[in-house]
């Protein structure tokens, strides 16, 4: 995040800031991206179109800055000591009720993004990029602990596997995904792709 921005945002308490988010995911979900509007917005969280703009400077950064305050930001910290047991306690960060709702948020928004560059752009710059990093420290360690080959040709569609599961699930089965589902499919498909057994302990 550049300066500029940190400080236009800074005018906004974290509460204000939370209860202006909150109403965004709100309308995402009721209209769709395509038909939410900085007016809506303004008039849903009574504040001026003016105001929004100056702190976040359109609809996409809003959105997306709105769906990156709900989701853990600890992909990182986590170490169990396995990677198997790193890649379960992420499932095991958000509920199933959240999950679900996270589902249906990131379909409406995915949709969006084929028609929309700025959307695509703040996606990836608050949510796709930080998350890539947060998996990139849990995979070192799992690399320096010999439980992965650096030169496995799976490594570099680990995250790619982690969408898909997650992403795929309502579109073949009809179900939202759940913890229950994402922990059988990285012990199914993802840990033996890096070459990893699910066997024994967590």
């Amino acid at each position: 995040m550049t300066e500029t921005a940190t400080a236009r945002r800074s005018r906004i308490t974290p509460e204000r800031e939370a209860e202006l988010y909150a109403a965004v995911l709100d309308l995402l979900r009721e209209v769709g991206y395509d038909a939410l509007t900085m007016d809506a917005v303004a008039a849903r969280t009574r504040s001026s179109k003016a105001t929004l703009y100056r702190q976040w400077g359109g609809k996409a950064e809003l959105v997306v800055r709105a769906i990156r305050h709900g989701k853990p930001d600890r992909i990182g910290e986590i170490d169990t000591g396995t990677l198997r047991g790193d890649l379960h306690s992420l499932v095991q960060l958000e509920d199933d009720c959240t999950i679900e709702q996270n589902s249906a948020l990131m379909r409406g928004v995915a949709m969006a993004m084929h028609n929309n560059a700025d959307l695509r752009e703040a996606f990836r710059a608050q949510l796709v990029e930080p998350e890539m990093s947060g998996f990139h420290q849990v995979i070192r360690r799992a690399i320096d602990r010999g439980e992965v080959r650096q030169d496995c040709p799976a490594l570099d569609f680990l995250l790619h596997m982690m969408v898909g599961g997650f992403a795929t699930r309502a579109l073949l089965d009809d179900q939202p995904p759940t913890r229950a589902f994402l922990t059988s499919y990285i012990d199914a498909v993802v840990l033996p792709a890096l070459g990893v057994t699910t066997s024994g302990p967590r």
